[in-house]
């Protein structure tokens, strides 16, 4: 007995002791994340205060600039200064409003949503994150657009998906979304889904980010091969190019970004929701370090590509004036102010110094109202489903009636509706407690909830998961059975009908969201007849303006949220006024109305773009002098009997040889022995894009041995005449040529010489002449003198002296402009200059090259990558066709040849001094977020780079 109570006293106090540690624990644990979300707050607040007074001194420069010129600008802005941003918004007077009675036109427009499961009938809205009210969206779109007249053609592109996980209808190529008539004048809208990525995945659009430039290029492919048809059609044979390029969400906005810069075509942007935006608001919520966010959500890199998209715009659509304000405000490369005295500065025609901002504009979505039925009676059906027999009558009722009405136990009661994904920021818990708290509420009605489809919570993503399994405990905390309704399944298709039924029972509808960037359900449930609650943050503030059928709640405030529930609910005159409202105004939400001012906005837009267009160049007769260049290996055999003459009597012992000088001298001579040459003839383009430089950033031997082993290769692969050569480098002519002096391969040898990093292009065969044509190209948005010396005092770092940064007039042309750097110094690395020169409204392209040694400013598109784009287009040759050489590092735009349709050979061992350092930064995406990994397009050649290597690494990526 003594002994028991022994083991039973030594168990108690080990007990009180296990729990005093667990407490001491949980206390340190508790501090530790108190300290760390405070030090995380500092950080933030640190490093907010720091890019506003960067901002500022952006802003201040450029009004010193602007100011300079224009006193009269100047007393204007003083004069006015209470104009709120809303005139952004406005169509000015001069913009000429779309009509259908003006002559016809007809247009190609391009859509672009490149994530999430995009097809055009039962979308499944709510499957996941990606596949959300945006897909809804572009499909009625480009449906809307392709109804309206002067539109020929829409096609709206997104990824091809071949994965067993989802449908087989999202990996079909194309699916017509709408067929017009035969009078219409129009070929419809059409889905168009570009392989992108490993097709037998299914990738979340925070993995898409490297396959992007895969995407540009196959994009790119469709776009030149539809305008080749639509001009054989409508435009007498000339290349029909896209009226407008139109990108959704930030990754579609870089691919349309980038396909603006290489068809010289304008290009607007839709946010939806904007990086930035939720950046800061996950760092005030002090849960997650920066980098724990940048990794999940890589939002650094869609940060980025917002930034791009505000580059290349001419427009930006937003569906409220918050928007604008407090969420593209953020941005390096928007400035509300800058962009109002820019605007009124080109009304003026006074100069804007090479600045630039896009053009705000708000246009709320559309709706299609053709299948509302919101003048139905209130009665009648609903009676026939709650009545006592109604089993008799309900077959042919909506379904999904009778699934949601099997939760109540008082089917008569008013119907909340709520309808969203399970969201944490769709605030849904909130709105469960708000009606679990008021009893009133709950006698005087029910709620239904509408999250998504699911199967087993178990099953579904994290977030959603969470927010589904709050919902059952909280439903189960308050009793609410019999009063809450949540199924498991409902169909695109149906939810008209659901929104009917709320109608039906004089329900409300209600968006709870914590932010509501537009809110589409709003304007569904007005057609509907429906009175709203809503968020009072974002785009509802809008809506209920327009509309005036509802009342607005913080989103935070579970009372208020309620009270307004009750207000609606209870009050018959209040609820009757609301839907008579919302019916007599919803028509301004229409998508005729929509596609009116989105196209009057962008003709208007299109007058300050460059008019000029690629041409595709004509593939003449091929002359027999190429045909036959390669083939002199061949040992070609012609069976000839007898004499055969051309050009005079020929031996028939020498016939074969002197046969194929005969045909050579047929090309014509005047002087350039060249100049029939076209380089469409061409199977394939090698592109020796190697930066070979010494440490003081000289070119390499190594340089010289490259390119005799790739053209080597290359003739002993596929024949000389079968491929051209391009070089790609950010050295100038003058310094390409004399790099080339003692090399055994001459200049002449290449088709194309794209030097300064992309600012400029020549011809050999056209001796040596520079493309007019692609500095035209290249040219918009260029500031040209305008940035020449402000260049060097943003490159400069705080503590730099003036001469660590000086221009290099030797390497530098009118497309680029080229500094040469100190040894030693330090400068700001690509990220931190380019977001310099945003904030000043200048636009430009930032490359680090000689190792470091240089810095070359070009072209916002002038570059490589978009030069290689360039040529395909002109010279009709598939970016799949194209092998790109580079070394094992190299420039600041390395990483942009890395990716793509074309095939990248890496060299390894070949450039022993790079410029990387200078590319990324604290504050920049990593290397992984722009380059796919394990790509099968990308094949290495070790050290030793001799052509037989090189040879091999063709034949191993199917080219021989």
């Amino acid at each position: 007995m003594t002994v028991e109570c022994w083991g039973m006293q030594m168990i108690a106090t080990r007990t009180t002791r296990e729990r005093s540690n667990r407490l001491e624990n949980m206390c340190w644990r508790i501090w530790h994340l108190a300290r760390k979300k405070k030090q995380i707050a500092w950080d933030d607040a640190r490093r907010l205060a720091k890019r506003q007074l960067e901002r500022e001194q952006g802003r201040n420069d450029a009004d010193d600039d602007l100011s300079e010129l224009s006193e009269g600008e100047k007393e204007k802005g003083e004069a006015n200064p209470s104009e709120s941003v809303k005139d952004i918004a406005r169509i000015n007077s001069d913009m000429k409003l779309w009509s259908d009675d003006e002559k016809p036109r007809q247009l190609y427009i391009v859509l672009i949503s490149m994530h999430g499961l995009v097809r055009g009938e039962n979308m499944e809205l709510g499957r996941d994150s990606d596949t959300g009210g945006q897909v809804k969206y572009v499909v009625e779109l480009a449906r809307a657009l392709a109804s309206t007249k002067g539109v020929y053609r829409v096609d709206l592109l997104t990824r091809q998906i071949t994965s067993p996980e989802v449908d087989f209808s999202y990996g079909e190529p194309i699916e017509m979304l709408s067929c017009p008539s035969d009078d219409s004048g129009s070929c419809g809208a059409y889905i168009i889904r570009i392989p992108c990525g490993p097709p037998d995945r299914y990738i979340p659009k925070e993995s898409l980010w490297p396959w992007i430039p895969e995407f540009v290029d196959g994009a790119l492919n469709h776009i030149v091969s539809m305008a080749t048809v639509l001009g054989e059609q409508v435009n007498a044979g000339k290349p029909t190019w896209p009226y407008v390029i139109h990108g959704h969400y930030a990754d579609a906005g870089e691919v349309a970004a980038l396909l603006s810069g290489a068809l010289n075509v304008p290009m607007v942007i839709t946010g939806h929701s904007l990086g930035r935006n939720k950046f800061e608001q996950l760092l005030k919520q002090g849960r997650h370090s920066k980098e724990h966010i940048n990794t999940t959500y890589k939002i650094i890199r869609r940060i980025e590509a917002e930034e791009l998209g505000l580059d290349a715009a001419e427009m930006v659509v937003t569906s409220t004036r918050q928007e604008i304000e407090e969420q593209w405000g953020l941005y390096d490369g928007f400035d509300i102010k800058l962009e109002r005295k820019l605007r009124i500065r080109r009304r003026r025609g006074v100069s804007c110094l090479g600045r630039y901002m896009p053009r705000m504009v708000v246009i709320p979505p559309g709706m299609d109202f053709s299948y509302v039925t919101a003048q139905d009676s209130l009665e009648g059906d609903l009676k026939s489903l709650i009545d006592s027999d109604r089993n008799q009558n309900k077959r042919n009722l909506p379904p999904i009636w009778s699934e949601i009405m099997r939760f109540f136990t008082n089917p008569h009661k008013p119907i909340i509706l709520a309808l969203s994904r399970p969201d944490p920021k769709k605030n849904v818990t909130t709105l469960l407690k708000a009606f679990g708290e008021c009893q009133p509420l709950r006698e005087l009605a029910n709620l239904t909830l509408i999250l998504g489809n699911r199967d087993d919570i178990g099953e579904m993503s994290d977030s959603s998961s969470s927010v589904l399994i709050n919902t059952l405990k909280l439903i189960d905390k308050y009793d609410l059975y019999g009063q809450v309704a949540y199924p498991k399944h409902h169909k695109q298709s149906e939810v008209p009908d659901i929104y009917r039924l709320a109608a039906k029972t004089k329900g409300v509808f209600i968006n709870p969201a914590l932010v509501e960037p537009f809110g589409l359900t709003l304007i569904e449930a007005s057609a509907y007849g429906l009175p709203v609650v809503a968020t009072e943050n974002g785009g509802p503030v809008d809506i209920l303006k327009v509309l005036h059928n509802g009342l607005l709640v913080d989103p935070h405030d579970e009372k208020a949220i309620a009270d307004a529930l009750l207000k609606l609910v209870a009050g018959k005159n209040l609820w009757t006024e609301c839907r008579k409202n919302g019916l007599k105004n919803i028509h301004r939400f229409s998508w005729p109305e929509h596609c009116r001012n989105y196209l009057s906005h962008i003709e208007h837009c299109r007058n300050r773009h460059p008019t000029t267009r690629l041409e595709i160049a004509p593939i003449p007769e091929e002359p027999m002098s190429e045909s036959l260049k390669g083939m002199e290996d061949l040992s070609l055999r012609f069976s000839i009997e007898g004499d055969y003459k051309l050009n005079g009597e020929l031996d028939a012992t020498n016939k074969q040889k002197k046969l194929i000088e005969a045909i050579t001298q047929m090309a014509p001579s005047n002087g350039n022995a060249r100049v029939t040459y076209t380089p469409g003839r061409r199977q394939m383009l090698f592109v020796i894009a190697t930066d070979c430089y010494s440490f003081n950033g000289q070119p390499t031997e190594t340089f010289q041995e490259i390119i005799k082993n790739v053209m080597k290769a290359g003739g002993q692969s596929l024949g000389m005449g079968r491929i051209g050569f391009v070089l790609a480098t950010s050295s100038s002519l003058q310094e390409i040529m004399e790099a080339l002096r003692c090399c055994e391969v001459k200049i002449e040898d290449f088709d194309a010489i794209i030097c300064n990093s992309g600012g400029d292009m020549y011809y050999p065969w056209r001796d040596m002449v520079a493309d007019v044509d692609y500095e035209a190209h290249v040219d918009y948005r260029w500031p040209g003198e305008n940035v020449r010396s402000m260049v060097m005092r943003l490159a400069r770092t705080e503590d730099g002296a003036e001469d660590d940064i000086k221009e290099y007039i030797k390497a530098s042309s009118s497309r680029c402009y080229s500094y040469s750097i100190k040894p030693g110094v330090k400068t700001r690395k690509v990220y931190e200059l380019r977001q310099r020169l945003r904030m000043r409204g200048l636009r430009c392209n930032i490359v680090y090259t000689h190792a470091a040694s240089r810095l070359n400013v070009t072209p916002l598109f002038a570059s490589r990558t978009q030069a290689l784009r360039y040529l395909s287009v002109r010279w009709g040759i598939d970016l799949s066709k194209m092998v790109v050489f580079v070394g094992g590092r190299g420039d600041t735009d390395y990483e942009d040849l890395l990716a793509g349709l074309h095939k990248t050979i890496i060299i390894r061992g070949s450039v022993e001094y790079g410029s990387e350092k200078l590319l990324h930064s604290e504050e920049s995406f990593k290397r992984e977020d722009a380059v796919p990994q394990g790509s099968s397009s990308i094949c290495f050649v070790e050290e030793n780079y001799e052509a037989a290597d090189i040879s091999a690494a063709l034949v191993s990526m199917g080219i021989k």
